[in-house]
């Protein structure tokens, strides 16, 4: 599911045609018909969809439409891949314990938007990138795996995305795997690797 450019997603079709990732993307959704993830679905032969918010009587009807077009294609695993806009709690129960998203901060910290631009307003050191299982808390579900960049004094806001962006192209078809694979599951609340509970930061946090 995307809702702009698409670059994670062209990770994952790059790791799924390098056989990095052993799944098959059955289909992209956005909620824009002009987002280029939409376009680089097309070019990967990809079914690519996109659904008008203002053909739908409200977010529940959107979100209801969407899970079934989702559905249809009875897919193993939904990824959120740069999907701009809040699901509803009857959408994440669908497709509960097999859904994931990347975000763009070192969760808790920063949920929402604004990510980059709040980490070099406050002067931090370390900002990053997040895997994690999607649940109703926006951005709060069980984390499975971060990784870390440094934030220098001249950073702009674009030099910290590419930075992330770099890490999140290397670590969302990595967790992806593992979930394909079969060692990622979520029991409980709590994401577990290879039969083991995750720490609140994930694996191999430092």
């Amino acid at each position: 599911m995307v809702s702009g450019e698409g670059s994670n997603l062209q990770a994952l079709i790059d790791a799924s045609q390098q056989g990095r990732v052993y799944a098959k993307l059955s289909a992209v959704f956005s909620n824009k018909a002009s987002a280029f993830g939409l376009e680089r679905a097309q070019s990967a032969g990809i079914p690519a969809h996109a659904l008008d918010v203002k053909s739908y009587a409200d977010r529940a009807a959107f979100d209801a439409a969407l899970a079934d077009a989702i559905d249809a294609y009875n897919p193993d695993l939904v990824v959120l891949a740069g999907y701009m806009r809040v699901l509803d709690a009857k959408f994440v129960q669908r497709f509960a314990g097999r859904m994931l998203n990347i975000h763009p901060s070192l969760l808790p910290k920063y949920p929402g938007l604004h990510t980059h631009r709040q980490a070099i307003e406050n002067q931090d050191e370390t900002h990053g990138t997040s895997v994690h299982f999607v649940t109703e808390q926006l951005d709060g579900g069980p984390v499975i795996l971060q990784a870390k960049v440094p934030v220098f004094s001249d950073d702009t806001e674009q030099d910290l995305i590419e930075r992330v962006q770099t890490q999140e192209h290397s670590i969302y078809p990595l967790v992806i795997s593992w979930f394909v694979d079969g060692r990622l599951q979520l029991k409980k609340g709590q994401a577990f690797l290879d039969g083991n509970p995750l720490p609140q930061q994930g694996y191999a946090a430092d």
